[in-house]
């Protein structure tokens, strides 16, 4: 018996269910079993650096070409690869006794988050056109939520099973990374097939995958948010790495570091949603600057203290800041772009940001070790103030008509 289309209307909590379990099912994968797992078969530290570096690396690589097929041949089918990846994915680490191999495992694990993310963020883009910044909100929410649940859910369940012969706690996490993955397939072959009107959109098109890449960065807007988008998760990859470390150096109590991410999280979730809904109503490159700067702000200002109360007050800025700038930055993308290359825009935009958020604890981690903390969260203050000038600069010069 077929499984009947989800209607438009159910469409974002459909996404949003989608990115709960997908994401729930990928960070319960790696957050804190891989590390542990890793170590478990015998892998050092530089194989355990490597392991946890290649599924962004698969983000980089696939995010552009996957939007261009989303272009092509439809969301629904990307998102059923995607879907399946979610769900074999964790199967293959049970037959893992190498930590070498973990390194194909994670490549192909990271496959399934590269094309969810950009398809998913064209379909509410191109089903909500006047709501982009509310309905992706929500969406985010969604998967932070889930992104958050999963190391609790993870630890817990290699703390129930620590008495267990071998590898079976670590294991038992991956089961639990399979079932989660279940609804995302179900889900996601509930959704309309929307195949067809690609295909329709695109039939008296002739696509290069060097053109769509040039015409993108060629556009001065579209280029510029994208930058915004690096330099915004160049210092959340700084944030997120590199001051649990100050902290700790600092004599900062571990329950109280995990309780500032807590609370930077929730912030991030609950924000998402009103952010959008504002960027919708007053427009989003006043909004995207203000948190751009705001961002930079906050990672500066960690410098300067290692007061819990001023950290954690810190922490939240931070998140109401990057909840600011990111809510808008691919909203804004959609805007620019032509429905014929949405996917291929906001695919850009992914890989992108893929690039600052990767590239950010390594540039980071130089900076610290010959200059300090303070000039390590000095550099994506610098980086957010350029990447803001040469935003503003793009909008007053470019024509701000649908050019992609």
């Amino acid at each position: 018996m077929p499984v009947p289309a989800i209607r438009r209307s159910t469409l974002i909590t459909a996404l949003s269910m989608i990115g709960f379990f997908a994401i729930f099912s990928t960070t319960i994968s790696k957050n804190p079993v891989l590390p542990l797992f890793s170590q478990a078969l015998g892998a050092g530290d530089v194989t355990i650096g490597l392991i946890a570096a290649v599924s962004p690396a698969a983000g980089i690589l696939f995010s552009f070409p996957v939007g261009m097929l989303a272009d092509r041949i439809g969301a629904k089918r990307l998102l059923t690869v995607s879907a399946l990846v979610f769900l074999t994915a964790p199967l293959l680490y049970l037959l893992v006794t190498d930590p070498l191999w973990l390194i194909p495992v994670r490549f192909f694990h990271g496959l399934a988050t590269a094309i969810l993310g950009p398809v998913a963020s064209m379909m509410i883009y191109t089903a909500y056109p006047d709501a982009k910044g509310e309905k992706s909100g929500i969406y985010s929410s969604a998967t932070l939520v889930g992104r958050t649940a999963a190391p609790l859910a993870g630890g817990i369940i290699i703390s129930v099973f620590a008495a267990a012969a071998g590898l079976t706690a670590y294991r038992m996490v991956y089961v639990a990374a399979f079932l989660a993955a279940i609804p995302v397939l179900v889900l996601v072959l509930a959704l309309r097939d929307d195949a067809p009107a690609a295909r329709e959109a695109s039939k008296h098109q002739t696509f290069s995958f060097r053109e769509s890449l040039r015409g993108f960065v060629q556009s001065p807007l579209l280029l510029s948010t994208a930058l915004v988008e690096m330099a915004a998760y160049f210092g959340f990859g700084i944030f997120e790495t590199w001051l649990p470390l100050y902290l700790l150096s600092a004599g900062v109590p571990e329950y109280l570091i995990g309780l500032l991410f807590a609370l930077q999280v929730v912030a991030l979730a609950v924000s998402k949603p009103f952010f959008g809904t504002l960027s919708d109503r007053t427009g989003r490159r006043a909004q995207i600057v203000a948190g751009l700067l705001a961002e930079g702000v906050c990672i500066a200002a960690l410098a300067f203290t290692a007061a819990v109360p001023a950290v954690m007050a810190i922490g939240v800025c931070f998140g109401l800041a990057l909840s600011l700038v990111t809510v808008s930055t691919g909203a804004y993308v959609a805007d620019l772009s032509v429905q014929e290359n949405l996917g291929a825009s906001i695919g850009a935009l992914s890989a992108i940001m893929d690039i600052g958020h990767a590239s950010g604890p390594l540039v980071a981690g130089a900076i610290i070790a010959v200059a300090g903390y303070a000039a390590g969260f000095l550099a994506p203050a610098i980086v957010a103030a350029a990447v803001a000038a040469v935003f503003i600069a793009a909008g007053r010069t470019a024509n701000t008509g649908k050019i992609v």
